[in-house]
């Protein structure tokens, strides 16, 4: 069934039940990607999903009901469930449809992408040829996985909003398992970008060497060390406690940040954190969000000033501001969310920040957030693993310490970042950071 067949289902089945508010939003994707296990394929998949969420108001409630299912006989049924959920619906929030005439920034589609199956197959089979060919010690677990996605969007109401977006592109994936004999170590290397840009033999040698990196690891002695995070690392940290800065996790009181603490300093100075919905190479630009609101670039945090909340129109609301464009779907319910999340990179190289950082210790892994952070607090502890740093540079391998601080007391120990971000995230969600560097942190080793 085509979209626009949908919405004259929708227009007229709102009408017989004689709803005058109501809102559409479809999301249809499809993928296609294959993975290797030794020289062959292992799998491949190829799937597409739609999801339809109607959202209606009768007697100044809102009912929501969501479907997977794509028919004349389900949009009548889906339509039914939102109108008898809004009878029975405790929530007291006033009913929002953000309504037609904001004005939105231009965006360029990305072209379709137009890779077959066949040449998935092929760029797996031959990236698998390129990882154990790079090194002898290459085993069972090394693979190669490639890709390709397409997404579609569209949000229509009764308030004359009709708004849609496409996105398609591919990922590569090169992971290198190795055995020496007495250990095995594995690292991966994710990739983003036009298909004919990729560089198999580059990216399989840069995951063979990281995986080979950790082999001899040791333990590091107890105590504070300057320690320098890598830009995977930090990602992690940022993603975790990321949701302190929705404005509905401070409204309930589980963020320890308040409107109070806006416009005061709560990080370095050195320290910027930017929700930018058009950051470059996007497969999907997000002039709008999940409500239909216009999006914009913002600073969360601005040479360490919190300088403001992601809000949907609900929070905003409640908050008496405007919504920062941050309104995200999560089943039936209106979320808090973010585009593209990065920690502006500094303006010093990697070298420069390990130099700086010296008989400290370089965290390129950190695992385990799910149950050593508790996001309410800040507080983390975190099973790590990385390498020393030894005459200014990266030395002998380190693994089982754990890294133990508190998010905020970390974004105010950041004494300076490199000037290079990992942009290796989701294809138009993302969250991006340099490697960082702070100083006298919590190492427990032997």
């Amino acid at each position: 069934m085509t979209y626009d067949r949908i919405v004259e289902l929708v227009k007229k089945v709102t009408a017989d039940f004689g709803i005058t508010e109501y809102e559409l939003y479809y999301d249809a994707s499809s993928n296609t990607g294959c993975e290797t296990f030794q020289h062959d394929i292992d799998s491949f998949t190829s799937g597409t999903s739609c999801t339809m969420q109607m959202r209606v108001v009768k007697d100044g409630k809102m009912g929501v009901a969501t479907t997977e299912l794509v028919s004349e006989e389900e949009i009548q049924a889906l339509i039914a469930r939102a109108v008898e959920n809004a009878t029975v619906t405790e929530n007291d929030d006033k009913p929002i449809l953000y309504a037609a005439g904001a004005e939105y920034k231009a965006v360029v589609e990305c072209p379709e992408v137009n890779v077959s199956a066949a040449e998935l197959k092929a760029f797996a089979i031959e990236g698998a040829k390129s990882l154990y060919a790079v090194d002898e010690r290459m085993a069972d677990g090394t693979a190669c996985a490639a890709e390709v996605w397409s997404s579609e969007e569209h949000i229509l109401n009764s308030n004359g909003l009709n708004l849609s977006r496409k996105g398609s592109g591919t990922v590569t994936y090169m992971m290198a398992a190795m055995d020496n004999g007495t250990e095995k170590q594995m690292d991966y290397k994710v990739r983003r970008c036009n298909f004919d840009e990729i560089d198999r033999n580059a990216d399989a040698k840069e995951a063979a060497e990281a995986a080979a990196s950790k082999f001899g690891a040791g333990a590091v002695k107890t105590g504070k060390y300057d320690i320098v995070i890598d830009r995977k690392s930090m990602t992690q940290i940022l993603g975790t406690f990321l949701s302190v800065f929705f404005a509905d996790s401070v409204q309930k009181g589980l963020s320890p940040l308040t409107k109070e603490k806006l416009g005061t300093d709560i990080a370095s100075s050195k320290v910027t954190i930017t929700d930018d919905p058009f950051f470059p190479g996007n497969n999907l630009q997000m002039n709008f969000d999940g409500e239909g609101v216009p999006t914009y670039t913002k600073n969360i945090i601005e040479n360490g000033e919190l300088k403001l909340f992601l809000h949907n129109l609900s929070t905003a609301l409640k908050d008496g501001v405007e919504s920062t464009g941050n309104g995200q779907r999560s089943g039936a319910k209106i979320m808090t969310g973010y585009s593209n999340l990065l920690i502006q990179p500094g303006t010093v190289s990697k070298d420069e920040l390990l130099a700086m950082a010296d008989g400290g210790v370089y965290v390129t892994e950190m695992k385990g957030f799910h149950a050593g952070a508790n996001t309410t607090t800040g507080d983390f502890s975190i099973e790590s693993a990385g390498f020393m740093i030894e005459n200014g540079k990266v030395g002998r391998a380190v693994k089982s310490f754990t890294v133990a601080g508190n998010f905020f007391s970390l974004l105010k120990d950041i004494e300076e970042l490199d000037n290079n971000i990992d942009t290796s995230g989701h294809a138009y969600r993302r969250i991006m950071c340099p490697d960082v560097l702070v100083r006298g942190m919590a190492v427990a080793g032997e």
